[in-house]
């Protein structure tokens, strides 16, 4: 197997595993905090177990010479767990994935105003689309019962947020933040427990509350690991599976339906997202030398 086919397999393994993410955050009848504690404790515990038997104490010692980039990616990556699950909350499935599938324009953003990067043409056409699509479900946010406004801003505040936790750790390059995951998501477990009462959901939906949180624990090993074999643009474009197939799970078990407004922009926005990643793709191995 070669490392270009090896990281495609592990990258999609890893997209469908976070795929019925939403679903069980519908299914687990509790609030959200709570949810939010047992997804970050049961992931963040089964992330730091991997991490310790795989690259020992060594692997978390290294963490802490990230500096303040690794401290914004702790922080910011912690503060998503409480976000996601708020956006499903409060706001449709296929409004949350398609905000978050926009993660893309927040990062090039960023790469422009922290990191001095040009924005290329390609990025402002997409840029100009996303934000289309982006103001078409908004609008039909008003006119659909499921969905909300305040989630929907949520589901902005995960985008952003992710994306400049991806922008920060791009100054320590040469250290692996797979160990960074658990203390991001154990220290807002911590937090959160705080202010909540887990337990007694825990007893009575234990189940639910463990596969959720196993499932999460590997989607992010999986799509931390998959990407080092593959280019940006192969894994944005897997990525954009969940976005996909995230609202129709959610629309086959329980009977959510996004609403026409969320699907055409969501239509849009994927679109947008396809388009530009596959001309970056194609542009990329145009300049790969030729093998003879």
């Amino acid at each position: 197997m070669t490392s270009h086919l090896k990281g495609l397999l592990i990258t999609t393994l890893g997209v469908l595993l976070v795929v019925p993410d939403a679903l069980f955050v519908r299914l687990i009848t509790a609030e959200p905090l709570v949810i939010s504690f047992w997804r970050g404790l049961i992931s963040g515990g089964m992330i730091f177990a991997v991490v310790l038997v795989f690259q020992g104490p060594r692997g978390f010692t290294a963490i802490f010479r990230t500096g303040i980039a690794g401290v914004l990616y702790i922080f910011l990556l912690g503060t998503t767990n409480i976000g996601f699950v708020l956006a499903i909350t409060l706001t449709s499935v296929a409004n949350v994935v398609f905000i978050l599938a926009a993660m893309p324009i927040f990062a090039a953003i960023f790469s422009r105003i922290f990191l001095g990067e040009p924005i290329r043409r390609r990025m402002v056409v997409t840029m100009a689309v996303v934000m289309i699509g982006l103001g078409i479900i908004a609008f039909g946010t008003s006119s659909h019962g499921v969905a909300s406004w305040k989630g929907d801003l949520c589901a902005l505040y995960v985008s952003a947020a992710y994306a400049a936790a991806l922008t920060a750790v791009r100054h320590v390059k040469d250290v692996s933040m797979i160990p960074a995951i658990p203390f991001a998501y154990l220290g807002a477990a911590l937090v959160l427990g705080t202010l909540a009462s887990p337990l007694p959901a825990f007893e009575v939906q234990w189940p639910l509350f463990l596969a959720h949180g196993v499932l999460i624990g590997a989607a992010s090993c999986l799509l931390t690991l998959g990407p080092r074999y593959i280019s940006s643009s192969e894994v944005s474009l897997l990525i954009l599976l969940e976005s996909v197939l995230a609202p129709l799970l959610v629309w086959v078990v329980i009977g959510e339906d996004p609403g026409p407004m969320a699907l055409i922009g969501g239509a849009i926005v994927i679109g947008a997202l396809i388009l530009s990643n596959l001309y970056a793709l194609r542009f990329a191995r145009s300049l790969e030398p030729s093998k003879h």
